[in-house]
């Protein structure tokens, strides 16, 4: 039997384009006369019953801007078997079938452990950091990459100013990926990521190499998972005799307008999840690779992790000698 009620949430970090994939939810669902709900502050929402109708007014205007409508917030008790329970209990006493689930790997698990109570789920990647296995990028994840290369631009014009090296720290504790796009797109001349070990004496060396050749300005880009910028700034100084500076960009990655591609890739996703949880599907993630939408088991996302695109950081590092 086919569905009536949906309702949408989103969880953990925020990222550009999520406000884009909760409009694509909304309007697609009452597109095909669906009734849907949203749930403010995500999962802590669904257990205090912080649940409202949606209409098309209801997400007007959004689909520019970061953030999230919808807030999001951190719920130890969902955590619980009682919690997941009781979340599910508040769905069916409004008659709410389904869930779309906007967030990244901790959103997942709540997702599948809603389905195992009987809620039939979507999951749609929400995360800045493109740490999603089975997707080939995730919501937020293009504007991030502007938003660092955007900041190296300009701190290359006062580097080079200067005659100094840049060590610039961006998101990415277990993943790499901003860093790895980022890096090769603004031509850094290093870049530290989990995935990959690195030698910084080699690094210094090379770096120090390039200064007396005539180089004026150097940009390291630093995931935050292989250690600080301050960490790898001071060993870098003291291994090379340069002086470089550090530029932590922290949460100004999360915001800000989506670009065009997460607006497109939010947008697709979220109508593609309507579309599935119509079919009677559940327990699914959505995401797209080599351009066409797939969905997998969640069980199945979050037990694999995401392989880097070591042909990319390969590319990088021959282009940066």
């Amino acid at each position: 039997m086919s569905i009536k009620s949906i309702a949408v949430l989103t969880s953990g970090g925020d990222s550009q384009g999520m406000n884009a994939a909760v409009r694509a939810v909304v309007r697609s669902a009452l597109y095909r006369g669906l009734e849907v709900y949203a749930v403010q502050r995500g999962y802590y929402g669904l257990i205090h019953d912080d649940i409202r109708k949606m209409d098309l007014r209801s997400v007007g205007d959004i689909i520019q801007r970061g953030g999230t409508i919808l807030q999001t917030a951190r719920c130890e008790e969902f955590r619980t078997l009682e919690g997941q329970q009781k979340a599910a209990e508040n769905l069916r006493k409004r008659g709410i079938e389904g869930v779309v689930v906007i967030g990244g790997d901790g959103s997942y698990q709540g997702a599948y452990k809603l389905s195992l109570q009987g809620i039939k789920t979507m999951g749609l990647p929400g995360t800045i950091d493109n740490d999603i296995p089975f997707t080939d990028y995730t919501i937020g994840f293009d504007t991030a990459v502007s938003i660092v290369v955007d900041a190296i631009n300009k701190l290359r014009d006062t580097m080079t100013s200067h005659e100094r090296s840049s060590v610039v720290e961006v998101m990415g504790r277990h993943c790499g990926d901003i860093a790895l796009y980022a890096g090769l797109a603004s031509g850094a001349e290093a870049i530290l990521v989990p995935e990959v070990d690195f030698d910084l004496n080699k690094i210094a060396t090379r770096m120090k190499d390039h200064f007396n050749a005539g180089k004026k300005h150097g940009i390291i880009v630093v995931a935050e998972g292989v250690g600080t910028g301050e960490d790898i700034s001071k060993k870098l100084n003291e291994q090379s005799g340069l002086d470089s500076r550090v530029t932590v960009l922290g949460h100004i990655q999360r915001g800000g307008t989506p670009t065009h591609n997460d607006r497109i890739l939010a947008s697709r996703l979220g109508d593609f999840a309507v579309s599935q949880l119509l079919e009677g599907k559940s327990g699914k993630a959505c995401g797209i690779i080599e351009g066409k939408l797939v969905a997998t088991d969640i069980e199945k996302v979050v037990n694999t992790k995401k392989a880097m695109r070591m042909d990319l950081f390969e590319l990088a590092m021959r282009l940066s000698q």
